[in-house]
C-alpha cells in the first residue's frame, strides 16, 4: 500500500479548509486573513469535528517560509529609497510607540501582580506590531496607494530593526538580571554595520549581475534567480545573528532598486500568497479555547491596552514627527495589533525560563484577536478621524497645521545637513567598506593561507600591508576626497564649505588614523608593527595616491549609476511623466475603461475639478503624452491619465474612470450564452425567415448557425427561411430560450 507522507496530508487539510473558508469570507465580503485564521483554528488540535494537522513541526517550518516571502515581497514594494523619504517620521513615530508600549506593558503587568520579568516581557510583546498582518490587510482592502501607507511601512521596518535590539536587551536582562548597555551598543553597531554593508555591496553587485544575464531571464528563470538571492540573503543574515525575515526584507529592498524590481514583484505574488496562507493558518492553529476561557479577562484587558495604547502612541509620535493629524490617526489605527515578533519575544522568555507559562498563550490569543480587529480598524480610520476632527477646537487645529508646516518645510541648508551630505555619508559608507575588507582578510582569508617558508609574524605583516593597500582608495576618500556635489552649489555655499575645511580636515584625518589603527590591530600589536606600517603609509601615501583617486572615482561612479538605474530606466520609458504631488495630495495613475461615462468628452465638459476636486496632470495615449492637457482635450478608451488629488478625492473619482458595469439582469441576464433549438413541424419559427422570427426582440439574441440534413450553415443571412428539422444555434438569454422550449411556442 502506498504511504502518503504526513506533510502532504497536512497541507491538503490546510489548503482545502482554507479554500472553503476563504471563499465563504469572500462571499461575505470579509478580509481573507480572517478566513485563514478560522481555517487554522478548524484544523488545529482543539476542534474534533475536522481532520487535525498531525505534523505541526513541519507546518511551523512552512510558516517560517511564509514569513520570509512576505517580508521579501514587502522589500520589493518598499525600497531603501522609500524608507529614506519617510525615515525621520517613521523613526520618531516608531521609537515613541515602542517606548510608550514598553512602559504601559510593564505598568499593567505590575498592577496585576506579575513578576518584574513577566511585566518587562509583556511590554516587549505589546510593543511590536505585525508586519505580515498589516501588509496583507492593506492588500485585501486595496489601500496600498494611500498616502499614509508609506508611513506605516516605514514604522514597521523601524520596529523590526528595533525588535532585534529588543531581543538582545531582554536576553541580557533575563540572563544577568541587569541592564547591559555595552552589549546593546555593540548589537546596535553590528546591525548598522551589516545593513550598510549589505546595501553598498548589493547596490554595487546586483544591478551588474542582472544586467549581464538579462537576455537569459525568462519569467521562470527570473523567479528562480530572485528566490535564490532571497534565500542566500536569509542564510547570510542568520549566519551573522539576525532574523531570516530581516535578510529577506534586505534582499527585496535591494532588488527593488533594479530595473527588474517590478517584474520580480509580479512573479512572486503566487508563491508569496501560497506560503502566506500557510503562515496565517498556523497562527490560527495556536488559538486554544481553553486558554481563552481561563484568561478571558486578561486577554480582553491586553487587547484593549494594545489597541488603545498603540493608537494613542502612534498618533502622538506621528504628530510629533510632523505628519498631519489625519495621517497620524490612520497610522495609529493600522498598527493596533501584535504579531510574529511578539511570539518570538514570548518564546524567548519561556526558553530562558524567566517568564511564566501563561505568557505565551496570552500573546497568541491577543495576536489572534487583534488580527481580527485590524482590517476593521483600518477600514474605519477615515470615519473615526472625521468624528475626532469635528470635536477638535479651531485653535488646536490651527496650531497643529502650523507645526506640521514648520516640520515639513525644508528651508535653506543648514551647516549640519551640508556637512552630512558632503562628508558624513561618504565617511560612513567608506568606513564600513574598510572594516569589511579588514575583517574578511583577518578572519577568513588568512586562515586559508599557509606558507611553510614564512613564519606567522611575517605572514601577519604581509597580510596587514596587503589589507592596507586594498583599503587605501577608501581611506583616501575618507581623508582627502573633495565634496561630491560642489559643482551644483552657489557661491555662498562654496564659501561656507571653504571656511569649514580646516576643522573638517582635522576630523577626517583623525578618523582615518583610527581606521588604520583598527586595521593594524587585527593582525598584531600596534607597537610591533608601528615602524613598518608608518613607513609603508608614508611610501604608499605618495605612490598609491596616483591610482587611489581614479580608482575610487570609478568605484563611486559605478555605485551611483547602479543606485539610480531604476529611475533612469523609468525615465527612458516615460521621460515626461510627472513625479510631484503637492502637500497632502497623491499622484495616481488610472486607465480609462471603455464603459466609462467620460469617454469622448472634453475636460471642460467633464468639469472634474468642480465635481471631484481632482486635476489631470497628464494623458498618455499610446506613445503620445499630453502634459498639462487643455480644456478642449478629450478622454478616450485605454487612455492612461495621471491625476492629482487627495486620498478621498482619488477614491471617489477612480470608479468613474475604471468602471466595469455588469450586464443588466433585466436586459441580458447572467445566463447570456450559446444554446440550440430543434424546430418541429408545428413550431412557430418553421417556414419563416430569420428576420420574421423576431429573435432579437424575443430572446435578446441572434441565430449564429443552422444544422440542416448534416450540413452546417454559419452566420446565415436574415432572409434565409427556417425549415422543420433544423437545429438552430442561438446566442442570447438562455433562460428565455429554455422557457420557449418548454412552451413549444412563442410566448
Amino acid at each position: 500500500m502506498i504511504h502518503l507522507p504526513l506533510l502532504i496530508q497536512d497541507l491538503g487539510f490546510i489548503l482545502i479548509t482554507a479554500a472553503i473558508v476563504t471563499l465563504l469570507f469572500k462571499k461575505l465580503k470579509q478580509p481573507v486573513v480572517l478566513g485563514y485564521l478560522i481555517a487554522g483554528f478548524l484544523v488545529g488540535p482543539h476542534v474534533p469535528f475536522v481532520p487535525t494537522v498531525a505534523d505541526t513541526e513541519s507546518i511551523k517550518v512552512w510558516a517560517e517560509i511564509g514569513v520570509i516571502f512576505l517580508l521579501f515581497g514587502l522589500g520589493l514594494e518598499f525600497s531603501f529609497k522609500k524608507l529614506s523619504k519617510v525615515g525621520k517620521s517613521a523613526s520618531i513615530t516608531a521609537l515613541v510607540e515602542i517606548f510608550f508600549m514598553l512602559g504601559v506593558g510593564y505598568i499593567v503587568g505590575q498592577l496585576m501582580g506579575w513578576s518584574k520579568m513577566d511585566s518587562l516581557f509583556l511590554g516587549g510583546i505589546l510593543s511590536i506590531s505585525s508586519t505580515t498582518i498589516i501588509v496583507r490587510a492593506f492588500d485585501e482592502l486595496g489601500m496600498k496607494s494611500r498616502n499614509f501607507v508609506s508611513l506605516v511601512f516605514g514604522i514597521l521596518i523601524v520596529e523590526d530593526l528595533v525588535a532585534i535590539l529588543l531581543l538582545v536587551l531582554l536576553s541580557s536582562v533575563a540572563v544577568s538580571q541587569s541592564f547591559s548597555g555595552s552589549e546593546l551598543l555593540m548589537s546596535s553597531g553590528r546591525l548598522v554595520f551589516f545593513m550598510v554593508l549589505w546595501f553598498v555591496v548589493g547596490i554595487y553587485v546586483l544591478p551588474v549581475l542582472l544586467r549581464r544575464i538579462r537576455e537569459m531571464l525568462s519569467d521562470e528563470t527570473m523567479l528562480i534567480v530572485s528566490i535564490a538571492l532571497c534565500l542566500l540573503m536569509v542564510m547570510i543574515a542568520t549566519h551573522v545573528g539576525f532574523s531570516p525575515a530581516l535578510g529577506a526584507f534586505v534582499m527585496g529592498s535591494l532588488l527593488a532598486e533594479t530595473r527588474e524590481g517590478h517584474r520580480i514583484e509580479h512573479l512572486l505574488i503566487p508563491v508569496r500568497d501560497l506560503f502566506a496562507a500557510v503562515f496565517f493558518v498556523s497562527v490560527g492553529m495556536m488559538i486554544d479555547p481553553q486558554v481563552l476561557r481561563d484568561y478571558f479577562g486578561i486577554i480582553v484587558l491586553m487587547t484593549v491596552t494594545t489597541v488603545v495604547g498603540k493608537l494613542l502612541s502612534t498618533t502622538l509620535g506621528a504628530v510629533i514627527s510632523g505628519r498631519s493629524l489625519k495621517h497620524s490617526v490612520q497610522a495609529g489605527m493600522s498598527l493596533a495589533q501584535i504579531g510574529e515578533f511578539s511570539f518570538i519575544i514570548a518564546t524567548l522568555g519561556v526558553t530562558l525560563k524567566v517568564t511564566s507559562d501563561f505568557l505565551y498563550p496570552i500573546a497568541v490569543a491577543v495576536s489572534a484577536v487583534t488580527t481580527f480587529t485590524t482590517p476593521y480598524l483600518i477600514k474605519f480610520a477615515d470615519p473615526f478621524f472625521a468624528a475626532i476632527e469635528k470635536r477638535i477646537p479651531e485653535r488646536v487645529r490651527e496650531r497643529l497645521a502650523r507645526y506640521e508646516s514648520a516640520m515639513s518645510s525644508s528651508g535653506p541648508d543648514n551647516t549640519f545637513s551640508l556637512i552630512w551630505r558632503e562628508y558624513g555619508m561618504k565617511i560612513v559608507l567608506n568606513s564600513v567598506i574598510v572594516l569589511a575588507i579588514t575583517l574578511l582578510v583577518s578572519r577568513v582569508l588568512i586562515s586559508y593561507i599557509t606558507v611553510e617558508s614564512v613564519n606567522e609574524s611575517t605572514l601577519n605583516i604581509l597580510m596587514c600591508l596587503g589589507c592596507l593597500i586594498l583599503c587605501f582608495p577608501f581611506l583616501w576618500a575618507i581623508v582627502l576626497a573633495p565634496p561630491s556635489h560642489q559643482e551644483s552649489y552657489d557661491t555662498a555655499t562654496i564659501k561656507q564649505l571653504r571656511k569649514l575645511q580646516f576643522g573638517l580636515s582635522m576630523v577626517r584625518f583623525f578618523f582615518g588614523i583610527l581606521l588604520i589603527v583598527f586595521v593594524i590591530g587585527q593582525f598584531a600589536s600596534i607597537s610591533a608593527l608601528a615602524g613598518v606600517v608608518l613607513l609603508a603609509i608614508s611610501i604608499g601615501g605618495f605612490y598609491f595616491s596616483r591610482y587611489s583617486e581614479p580608482l575610487y572615482q570609478a568605484v563611486e561612479h559605478r555605485f551611483m549609476e547602479n543606485l539610480t538605474e531604476k529611475e533612469r530606466g523609468e525615465m527612458e520609458q516615460t521621460p515626461h511623466e510627472p513625479h510631484l504631488a503637492p502637500w497632502d495630495a497623491t499622484l495616481a495613475e488610472l486607465v480609462v475603461s471603455a464603459e466609462s461615462p467620460v469617454i469622448a468628452k472634453t475636460l471642460q465638459e467633464l468639469a472634474l475639478k468642480e465635481k471631484y476636486g481632482v486635476t489631470i496632470a497628464m494623458i498618455k495615449r499610446g506613445n503620445h503624452r499630453m502634459l498639462a492637457p487643455t480644456r478642449g482635450d478629450m478622454l478616450l478608451p485605454s487612455d492612461r491619465i495621471f491625476v492629482i488629488g487627495t486620498d478621498d478625492q482619488i477614491t471617489h473619482f477612480k470608479p468613474v474612470i475604471e468602471t466595469r458595469p455588469r450586464l443588466d439582469e433585466n436586459d441580458l441576464g447572467e445566463s447570456f450564452g450559446l444554446g440550440s433549438l430543434l424546430l418541429q413541424e408545428a413550431h412557430p419559427f418553421a417556414n419563416k425567415t430569420i428576420r420574421e422570427c423576431g429573435l432579437r426582440e424575443i430572446l435578446s439574441g441572434l441565430i449564429v448557425g443552422i444544422e440542416r440534413a448534416g450540413r452546417r450553415i454559419l452566420n446565415p443571412d436574415s432572409s434565409m427561411q427556417l425549415e422543420p428539422g433544423d437545429l438552430v444555434w442561438i446566442v442570447g438569454d438562455q433562460k428565455k430560450l429554455k422557457a420557449l422550449k418548454s412552451q413549444g411556442a412563442l410566448p
